[in-house]
């Protein structure tokens, strides 16, 4: 039996995902379901030679609050001070949210790749980048479909030792990238797009 899903469902939640601010703590979904979806992704999302490299670290609550505290903490220490107000508000904003999931590359899986496939050596962090980078817009793009909004921020390497030592996180875990999640207040701004011509060129249709 053929399947009901098609490139359009596809296609209109990949329309639909957005960069979301602010965000509130009101979840839509449960705890449960988020940490289900979380989960999924991360065993689904492929990765070069199947090396299963990407780890994720999920925070909800207070634990969510602790790491734009921790952020604000490791900003404040370097960001002039007549720059702070703006900074301190961005803080404010990601810390409103109801969670954020946390993006690591397990490094010993990347550094294991190297030596078994020497040939492909200076390529597996690049390989390894990808496929975390397709996890987190597969996250994104789930989360869009579960009614929450969501916003891609990147405060590595800043705040990475003080991250690994208040969830310990193993020192082989590299972070990239934390994706703060939570209600929608308000619709997505406007979007400028190029024109498709520009970008795409097909050939032999």
């Amino acid at each position: 039996m053929a399947s009901a899903l098609s490139a359009n469902s596809v296609l209109e939640l990949i329309k639909n995902r957005r960069s979301h601010y602010p965000l509130s703590k009101d979840l839509s979904v449960s705890k449960e379901r988020i940490s289900e979806v979380v989960k999924e992704a991360v065993k689904q999302v492929p990765s070069s030679f199947n090396a299963q490299s990407n780890r994720v670290v999920v925070l909800f609550g207070a634990e969510h609050d602790k790491l734009w505290d921790i952020t604000s903490e490791v900003l404040k220490a370097i960001v002039p001070a007549d720059a702070w107000e703006g900074t301190a508000g961005k803080m404010a904003m990601f810390k409103g949210a109801a969670g954020t999931v946390l993006f690591f590359e397990e490094q010993e899986t990347i550094q294991g790749q190297q030596k078994t496939y020497p040939m492909y050596a200076d390529k597996f962090p690049t390989w390894s980048s990808q496929s975390v980078g397709m996890l987190q817009y597969t996250l994104w793009v789930a989360l869009e479909a579960e009614g929450l909004g969501a916003n891609l921020q990147h405060y590595s390497p800043i705040i990475d030792e003080k991250v690994a030592a208040e969830w310990k996180v193993p020192s082989s875990w590299k972070l990239d990238a934390q994706l703060v999640f939570g209600g929608k207040t308000g619709e997505a701004g406007p979007k400028d797009m190029l024109p498709i011509e520009d970008r795409v060129k097909v050939y032999g249709a």
